[in-house]
């Protein structure tokens, strides 16, 4: 098997957990770090064992050891980011959400294509086997057609204020940090195009979504009722609610424990654990992506991350949400 080598933009709390997931992944190897502050790439590339540290992202970009990188930088930087690295002829892996509007998106998509290099948005919770066990699930028709949908994903980061989580420019708010999780979670259950999308939020001083609440109509008649926050605690809890019965998973995004409750029936418990960290699948399948010459992921599609990137377009819009590059 080829042995795929990975680069890190950025040091932060996602760089930390991609790192310790790529050492662990087999056929992955972590060979170099970019962050602008030269100290911390130098700690982080100790801390993980990585050979190469680079004090700027263009450094890496030149660099010809890498064949991936993975952009770990706050949202409001991955389109440049990922379209630096593609210029190079670099394949990329970026954070979700892959970045901030539909325009940005098409922006890095066209430039994937003129480099003729691979491109995945990284919604590691679709690889996830308690997500994939899921599907498989649905797609055995034991809980009948699928009507309704439940999905938060809400946290209180209220004592972070500086947090880039807070900040416009850097595509801040809750819908775009973890709502994006809820609407994927929903569109791979519904497995239909929206029809109508109904919002209401509550606003920072910053102008960001901080709590919001969120309905959408398929065209397959299935109805999903959303939530996502920064500055309030909610269980976060996912239904799917079909015709025969229902199932239940603490951790809708990327599920390890699902209950199925079938009417007439006892409730059926199954146990899916991460191969890790829950990050090294998602490097197993673009890796994987690469040594089979592929410019995209059959999984995570660049169609996808345009279907989940129009639906956040059009929330922040009924909201009132509006980035600088917007």
């Amino acid at each position: 098997m080829k042995t795929i080598r990975w680069g890190i933009v950025g040091t932060g709390t996602i760089a930390n957990r991609f790192a310790q997931a790529c050492n662990n992944t087999p056929g992955a190897q972590l060979v170099a770090v970019a962050s602008r502050n030269k100290k911390k790439g130098a700690f982080f590339a100790e801390k993980y064992n990585i050979p190469y540290s680079f004090g700027s992202y263009e450094e890496m970009a030149a660099f010809d050891g890498i064949d991936i990188a993975y952009i770990a930088t706050p949202h409001g930087l991955h389109a440049d980011n990922a379209i630096l690295f593609m210029n190079h002829k670099k394949a990329v892996l970026s954070e979700k959400p892959i970045t901030l509007n539909i325009s940005e998106l098409e922006r890095m998509i066209a430039a994937a294509k003129e480099n003729d290099v691979f491109l995945m948005e990284a919604m590691w919770a679709r690889l996830v086997p308690g997500t994939k066990k899921l599907i498989e699930i649905v797609e055995s028709g034991i809980l009948g057609k699928i009507k309704g949908i439940q999905s938060t994903f809400s946290y209180d980061m209220t004592d972070e204020p500086e947090h880039h989580a807070f900040d416009p420019q850097y595509g801040g708010g809750s819908i775009l940090d973890v709502g994006c999780y809820c609407l994927s979670f929903a569109s791979w259950y519904a497995n239909s195009e929206p029809e109508k999308i109904l919002a209401v939020a509550e606003l920072s001083e910053k102008g960001v979504d901080i709590h919001s609440c969120y309905l959408i109509k398929y065209k397959n008649g299935a109805i999903a009722s959303l939530s996502s926050g920064m500055t309030v605690r909610k269980p976060n809890e996912g239904y799917l609610f079909g015709e025969k019965g229902y199932v239940y998973v603490e951790r809708s995004y990327a599920p390890q424990e699902i209950e199925i409750h079938i009417e007439g029936k006892e409730v059926e418990k199954i146990s899916c654990p991460y191969f890790g960290n829950g990050f090294e699948e998602q490097i197993m399948e673009a890796s994987e992506c690469l040594r089979q010459g592929k410019k995209e992921s059959d999984i995570i599609t660049h169609d996808q991350s345009r279907l989940i990137m129009h639906q956040m377009d059009e929330l922040r819009r009924q909201i009132g949400v509006k980035y600088p590059v917007d």
